[in-house]
């Protein structure tokens, strides 16, 4: 199993070119399940996840080709070519499900196409429970009879999906996506209201009115779609990964360095950029994305200061950057408070990051770290340490580049579900971060 040595202390320095959105594509490359025609994605990362999701399509009978690389590069992300001409599968099974949460999103296109789909339940999670209630409950409401059966959503719509109105309970970006693909072959007007907010839903509306699709409201939090009988062909790239940019502006932030974060973009980063600006971290918009860190830093006296954040959904402070935060408080001068809204188990990463010299308490939804940037600090060293999660797993490999000594990251295989190319783009900045592999 692959592990990861980082030798800290040095400063980063240089340009980090950011990847396409996972959280973007997986939701858009099932979006190619509603067409007999060909969806063309570029800007697709190289992950695990988007491994996986193209396994459970072509299950599915969808053809997948590569298509090259972006002709502005390699760093710009792969094409592929995705076409549902005939779906010779409805059922997404346990085996392929298991590995990816996010192939619950074939649930909604196939029942809304084929008039059936049975598709595994996705099991526990390392971070939470996330229920598929409001998946079900919003099809439900569409008209789809659906029952549970060993460990499978059976659901089926055999006169098709029809007009009506959803309203979640709770803002959940999955659910949302699910109903909003469904509700694009539905018969008549769907509202979705309470819908999540987040670029990514508003990209996979942006792709789907490329493909035919009538959606208003798009980046607010009423969705409005008019059903049509057909979606067609596509050529669609697929947005910069927001979460991927703010994890490298902290790495930039945590080991005092300066990085330009290239093709980034600012406006779906706001909640994370004024936390950093808060934190006494300088951020500058470029021409070609994002700079962090700086010449301004003396100004600002220097060092990263303790910020109080609490996790929302967009555009509030994403939960998916509450672990990394948390590694750059760990080397702030002050306290700090960081409050976690969305997940019931997302501290995981607080034992690893203590046995590295954080010092951090947590009680019920919050944690309080101590931060070691102040006067007598002893900062934060390297340790052997295991990864939970993916989010847990980059805020280990933040804390070891601002660490004293060596850190051995294990079950780094976490990491290759939402990073691509991480250990490449942070030497080409001056880390030391080797991958060993046994």
């Amino acid at each position: 199993m692959d592990k990861i040595r980082i030798r800290g202390g040095r400063s980063l320095r240089g340009k980090i070119p950011i990847s396409g959105a996972k959280n973007a594509a997986l939701p858009l490359m099932a979006a190619s399940l509603l067409s007999d025609e060909t969806l063309v994605l570029r800007n697709l990362p190289h992950l695990a996840d988007i491994a996986t999701m193209t396994h459970l399509l072509a299950q599915h009978g969808v053809e997948v080709s590569m298509a090259g690389e972006h002709p502005g590069g390699g760093h710009m992300g792969h094409v592929l070519k995705l076409r549902a001409g005939a779906i010779s599968s409805t059922e997404a099974p346990y085996d392929i499900v298991r590995k990816m949460r996010a192939s619950v999103l074939v649930l909604g296109p196939l029942l809304a196409r084929c008039g059936q789909a049975r598709v595994s339940l996705p099991g526990g999670c390392a971070i939470g429970t996330r229920p598929v209630d409001m998946h079900i409950r919003g099809l439900e409401a569409l008209g789809a009879e659906i029952e549970l059966d060993d460990g499978y959503i059976i659901a089926k719509a055999p006169h098709g999906l029809q007009g009506g109105v959803v309203v979640f309970p709770r803002i959940s970006v999955g659910a949302t996506e699910n109903l909003l693909m469904a509700a694009c072959l539905a018969k008549g007007e769907v509202v979705l209201e309470n819908a999540a907010r987040e670029p990514e839903v508003g990209d996979l509306a942006n792709c789907l009115n490329r493909m035919g699709a009538r959606i208003e409201g798009i980046g607010g939090d009423t969705l409005r779609i008019q059903g049509v009988d057909r979606l067609g062909a596509a050529d669609y790239a697929v947005l910069p990964d927001r979460i991927e940019a703010a994890t490298y502006a902290i790495a930039a932030a945590i080991t005092g360095g300066e990085v330009e974060l290239i093709g980034a973009q600012p406006e779906t980063m706001e909640a994370v950029l004024a936390a950093l600006s808060q934190a006494n971290v300088n951020v500058q918009r470029t021409e070609c994305g994002i700079r962090i860190g700086g010449t301004d830093a003396g100004e600002r006296n220097g060092g990263v200061i303790g910020i109080d954040v609490t996790t929302a959904p967009y555009p509030g402070f994403p939960t998916d950057l509450q672990a990394q935060m948390m590694a750059l408080m760990a080397v702030a001068d002050g306290a700090a408070m960081i409050t976690e809204t969305i997940f019931e188990n997302r501290f995981q990463h607080v034992p690893e990051l203590m046995r590295m010299g954080a010092d951090i308490a947590v009680k019920g939804a919050t944690a309080m770290v101590r931060g070691s940037g102040g006067p007598g600090g002893s900062g934060l060293h390297g340790a052997p340490v295991m990864a939970t999660d993916l989010r847990a797993s980059v805020s280990l490999v933040l804390a070891g580049l601002a660490s004293a000594g060596e850190t051995m990251i294990n079950r780094v295989y976490h990491l290759d579900r939402g990073y691509e190319r991480l250990e490449e783009k942070l030497s080409a900045c001056g880390a030391d971060i080797v991958r060993l592999t046994e």
